[in-house]
């Protein structure tokens, strides 16, 4: 369940911000795809591929709910009077620093904590992943066959991999909403934002770095640009892996299995933060492990990083996710996963493939709970709620009266653009091409020195985010090549002179065929080698391509920033129109920023019978002999088939409760009311996907890894004694 940024034009932000700084256009944030209206229709027509059926049901009136908004709390602004009357919890500011400190954010898209003293780390193994593939020592394999450490020593180093510990919070949102005032427009009030955003990064990380080298400052923005926050944030670079499952019991069940319940996974792995003198870091900042687990109807609480959620659009917005955007994100992830399913064996392709997969199924899952209607009309219940306390209230009339036709007014200006932005979907990420998004890398790279920008630290971050993307097998990148330019041309025209500059009346397949042949961006060396010379002045077959493609990305992006800085806005007086008739009990949209979540272990119904609380290591039997015949996806290593007398089978392995989740979340811990591990969140079940428009927690579920099944296993399958005495050692 790994964080994909909603932003489906765009780059990463640091990125980004150096592409508006080309074309001109306003500084980007990252907002949501819930965008445009337009009337409903029974079907969409992609620009290429078949029609995606959006079936229409009747009309359904629905009541909003107390935390229609979630339970994504930031730690400066917890509900602590709710959690004194919900659960008896009195939760004081020592309580809040255990919990906060002793998580981490992994890498660029996962979450973890600390689970001991000496700087043991627990996260996914799915998030983990590239780094399991990044220490294979000649002829290893250690993605299919797994990793145990029997001594420190024998701890790998991950190059290129760091978490972060949030330290300290503070309110920001004077400072940058003061800049916004100075000037009209909604670029321009971005603008002056993002600047005044860097401005107050820069100068924070400076004075917290000149006491401690490994902090920095990140402005958090929260309620669409309703809030912001200045997060204080320790990073730590030396991380070594210590144990990681074979991939068969990390993704027990595989695709099919993914975002469903009941699971029998074992998504973990272990890696340990050193210090500077390279020992194990010694910290108090970890949570202890519980041996006892948990009972159904028991709190508990998640800690980890949300990624993105779309819980203050309006019924126009959701409405156009539902009729538009994501039909369209489908079609485009689809064509995707086909092409790469034939190169799964190869790990990175079948990371690509992993990420891509991963994402389809999470946006059909939404787009099938839009389309079901209850959601919109839930969201409807809230928005006739504030429209009818605006009515009411002359100085709400002054400030909000016209906000939603403006919001509606918007959504018909982005369905005008939505196809010719379809050709540009996900360009620059890891879900397409790595040629091509290392091309772009370099054109702006090259870019940037022609007009004599001087930022170091820009172009290092260009280097390094471009140096990130792992490199595909040949007819891999052939085909997503080929896509793209299909996808460019089908929203173009066969005669828009772009199109013709690219492909000289050749077939496309045949243009794709021969820059792969031909580019020395098959890889990072090559792209090493052109970064360190003058790109766009090489021979490289990627150049003529890039030169054509890049303004027409840099422009789409530019568009739809437009957009996304006007809905950014509107979506901030939603924020403050709520904040002004309900202060309290507002949690603000996911942002890939700390978040404490409480929920209930709690079971569910589905499909006509009950999905339990827990499921247990006879399950993940019984799946084996039910399946393995028919696909590899439960498919169980040898060491498991004949488990030692001494396991009990009967020990859950995983567990469903009602926090709120969503990508990003992967490796939080699942935290009981003393704040010890009870489990591990690594996916979401399928219902709990529309969850991103409106959170409900009827059906909707996380999933984790039980803390009583992962000793289990590690005791008596992996025999990782070590790890189990560290793990349960008592606080000292």
């Amino acid at each position: 369940m790994n964080w994909k940024k909603k932003d489906w034009m765009s780059m990463r932000r640091s990125t980004v911000l150096i592409f508006a700084l080309l074309i001109g256009c306003s500084a980007p944030h990252e907002v949501a795809v819930v965008t445009q209206r337009a009337p409903r229709v029974e079907a969409v027509q992609p620009a290429s591929g078949p029609a995606i059926e959006t079936p229409l049901l009747p009309p359904v009136v629905a009541q909003a709910g107390r935390f229609d908004g979630g339970k994504m709390w930031t730690f400066d602004n917890p509900p602590l009077a709710y959690f004194q009357d919900r659960y008896g919890l009195d939760v004081d500011s020592l309580w809040l620093a255990q919990a906060m400190q002793g998580a981490l954010r992994f890498g660029n898209q996962c979450s973890a904590s600390f689970v001991s003293g000496n700087g043991l780390v627990l996260t996914n193994h799915h998030c983990a992943r590239a780094s399991i593939t990044k220490v294979n020592e000649e002829g290893e394999d250690l993605l299919q066959d797994g990793f145990l450490a029997a001594t420190q020593e024998e701890e790998r180093k991950v190059t290129d991999l760091h978490v972060e510990q949030l330290i300290r919070i503070e309110d920001v949102t004077s400072s940058v909403l003061a800049a916004g005032r100075r000037v009209r427009g909604d670029d321009e009030q971005a603008r002056v934002r993002a600047s005044r955003i860097a401005e107050i990064e820069r100068n924070r990380t400076r004075l917290v770095a000149a006491e401690d080298s490994s902090l920095r400052v990140q402005v958090v923005e929260l309620f669409s640009g309703g809030r912001y926050a200045a997060y204080t944030l320790r990073r730590y670079d030396d991380v070594r892996l210590v144990m990681a499952p074979e991939k068969a019991l990390g993704y027990f069940g595989g695709e099919t299995d993914n975002f469903t319940y009941p699971r029998y996974a074992l998504d973990l792995a272990f890696f340990r933060v050193y210090d500077s003198s390279g020992k194990p870091y010694v910290t108090e900042d970890h949570y202890q492990w519980s041996t006892d687990g948990t009972s159904e109807g028991d709190v508990v609480f998640v800690v980890g990083n949300p990624g993105a959620t779309s819980r203050l659009g309006t019924v126009a917005s959701l409405e156009h996710a539902r009729d538009h955007s994501l039909p369209l994100q489908v079609a485009w992830l689809e064509k995707r996963v086909d092409a790469l399913d034939p190169f799964r064996e190869d790990d990175a392709a079948g990371n690509a493939y992993f990420s891509l997969s991963n994402s389809l199924k999470s946006l059909r899952g939404q787009l099938e709970g839009l389309a079901d209607g209850r959601l919109v009309a839930r969201r409807g219940g809230d928005e006739r709620r504030l429209k009818e306390a605006v009515a009411a209230s002359d100085s709400l009339t002054d400030l909000y009266g016209n906000l939603f036709t403006d919001i509606e007014e918007l959504q018909y200006s982005k369905r005008a653009e939505i196809s010719r932005s379809q050709a540009f979907a996900f360009f620059g990420t890891s879900l397409g091409s790595r040629v091509l998004t290392r091309a772009l890398y370099a054109y702006v790279y090259a870019m940037l020195k022609r007009r004599g920008y001087t930022s170091e630290q820009e172009f290092a971050e260009i280097r390094t985010e471009a140096m990130e993307f792992e490199s595909l097998p040949h007819e891999a990148e052939v085909a997503l090549v080929a896509l793209r330019l299909k996808d460019i041309r089908d929203a173009l025209g066969e005669n828009d002179p772009s199109v013709r500059r690219i492909t000289s009346g050749q077939p496309i397949d045949s243009v794709a065929a021969r820059l792969i042949a031909a580019t020395a961006l098959m890889d990072t060396t090559g792209l090493d080698s052109l970064l360190r010379g003058s790109y766009l002045s090489s021979d490289d077959a990627s150049v003529p391509i890039i030169e054509v493609l890049a303004p027409l990305v840099l422009t789409a992006q530019g568009q739809a920033q437009s957009f996304g800085n006007r809905e950014e806005l509107l979506t901030a007086k939603i924020a403050q129109l709520k904040f002004a008739l309900d202060s309290t009990g507002v949690a603000p949209d996911a942002s890939f920023s700390l978040r404490l979540a409480d929920g209930i272990v709690k079971g569910y119904n589905y499909n006509g019978t009950r999905a339990p609380a827990y499921t247990t290591f006879y399950g993940l039997y019984d799946h084996y002999y039910a399946y393995h015949s028919v696909s590899l996806e439960w498919d169980l290593p040898d060491r498991w088939l004949s488990p030692p007398d001494a396991m009990d089978l009967s020990v859950p392995l995983n567990l469903v409760s009602t926090n709120d989740i969503t990508g990003g979340n992967s490796g939080s811990p699942l935290l009981n009311r003393d704040l010890e591990i009870v489990g591990l969140v690594f996916d979401g079940n399928i219902e709990s996907l529309p969850n991103v428009f409106l959170y409900t927690d009827q059906t909707a579920r996380a999933v984790s890894v039980d803390s009583r099944g992962i000793l289990e296993a590690l005791e008596h399958i992996y025999e990782a004694h070590r790890l189990v005495a560290e793990l349960t050692a008592p606080s000292p």
